[in-house]
């Protein structure tokens, strides 16, 4: 997550840069820094096609991968092993936080752990009940 975070923060930065360069090239009316204006708008220009060829080609092996990692965590909200169960705990506070319930299937995601956990898994808070973010299941409310 935070590597695409890191990549955004990079790109802006180079493109700070590029347009420094172009406003002092063209006060100071320098063709060499238009020049690298000018190419560096350019690598730019190459790179974002270039990525966008290869998102187009390489887009059914990216969501294979994306589904077995999904599939992989399915399994440790199943699961009721100790290692589990600080990723489930994780998972709820980002359930809360997002008002989900589930990666891929909802609440069945979580197998037998959501009726046996003593935690409220995917409970919608009291105040949002009625709200279109909750559904009835087996006499509690929860995140559809």
């Amino acid at each position: 997550l935070f590597a695409g975070v890191d990549l955004l923060i990079a790109v802006g930065s180079i493109i700070m840069i590029l347009g420094f360069l172009g406003c002092c090239g063209a006060v100071k009316e320098s063709r060499c820094m238009l020049l690298l204006f000018f190419i560096g708008l350019l690598l730019i220009l190459i790179l974002q096609v270039t990525g966008g060829i290869l998102g187009a080609v390489y887009r059914s092996q990216t969501e294979a991968f994306l589904n077995k990692t999904l599939m992989e965590n399915v399994k440790a909200l199943q699961s009721s092993t100790e290692d589990s169960k600080e990723f489930q705990q994780k998972f709820q506070e980002f359930e809360r936080k997002n008002r989900c319930c589930g990666l891929l299937n909802g609440h069945k995601d979580w197998g037998n752990n959501f009726e046996s956990s003593p935690l409220k898994i995917c409970q919608c808070e009291l105040e949002e009940q009625s709200s279109d973010l909750c559904t009835e299941f087996k006499g509690r409310y929860i995140y559809k």
